[in-house]
């Protein structure tokens, strides 16, 4: 099954796998080196990151 990010103002939603494993992506986040965040999708297995989708101007939400 994939991730399901959805947009809390449109409700669009996109599945998220991970290319090389087939993996679901988890919502995550990434402290930069001055101290602010970022939020991620990020593969349970490989640990790639990607910044994550964005719809009407801000973060997809992630329920998985």
């Amino acid at each position: 099954m994939s991730a399901t990010y959805r947009c809390d103002k449109c409700g669009m939603g996109v599945n998220a796998t991970c290319a090389d494993c087939n993996e679901p992506l988890v919502n995550d986040t990434l402290t930069k080196d001055d101290g602010s965040t970022v939020q991620i999708s990020r593969c349970p297995k490989c640990e790639g990151k990607i910044k994550s989708p964005m719809c009407c101007g801000q973060d997809m939400t992630c329920a998985i």
